[in-house]
């Protein structure tokens, strides 16, 4: 293997390769097809990770195949929970962080972690909030392991659990 993390470029071949890769996971993790509802930001990859300021997308590449992503965008949610708490002058959010099932458990979602944590301190956020699901198995803990915490957890049909880590 030959990894390596890096910026997606601002290329139509990278971002449409980007966004097969995307669905390509979410169609084996979730079992279910592009979907608009949820996946707005997948269809406009470049106006939500990769023009905005304080926004950036990373794709983890073997040789020149995308075997993992994340990205990270000013916060931008309507929790009625977390309202007057975070905001996107000081929270960046977590989105899309997915690693192709043949090379997890190799340290790759870490990095990405490392790399958007590194981003966000140098765009001046304070915090970074996530939402994951309980029903992934490996998510909740992966994300504790990482100096995460867990702010609230909802009965709702997803099972989701917020999630925030303190920068400084």
């Amino acid at each position: 293997m030959n990894i390596r993390i890096r910026q997606i470029n601002d290329d139509d071949s990278e971002i449409n390769a980007a966004k097969n890769f995307l669905f390509d996971q979410i169609e084996k993790e979730y079992h279910i097809g592009p979907t608009p509802k949820f996946h707005y930001d997948i269809f406009d990859l470049e106006d939500y990770y990769i023009l905005p300021d304080k926004s950036n997308f990373f794709v983890a590449m073997d040789d020149e195949k995308i075997v993992a992503t994340a990205a990270i965008r000013p916060y931008d949610k309507d929790y009625e929970f977390f309202k007057g708490i975070y905001s996107k002058e000081d929270t960046a959010s977590i989105w899309r962080l997915m690693v192709d099932e043949e090379y997890r458990r190799n340290g790759l979602a870490g990095e990405l972690v490392d790399a958007m944590e590194s981003f966000a301190r140098e765009a001046g956020y304070d915090r970074i909030y996530l939402h994951s699901h309980r029903y992934l198995e490996a998510a909740i803990p992966f994300w504790k392991s990482r100096g995460y915490a867990v702010t609230l957890e909802e009965d709702d049909y997803d099972e989701t659990t917020h999630m925030i880590k303190n920068l400084f």
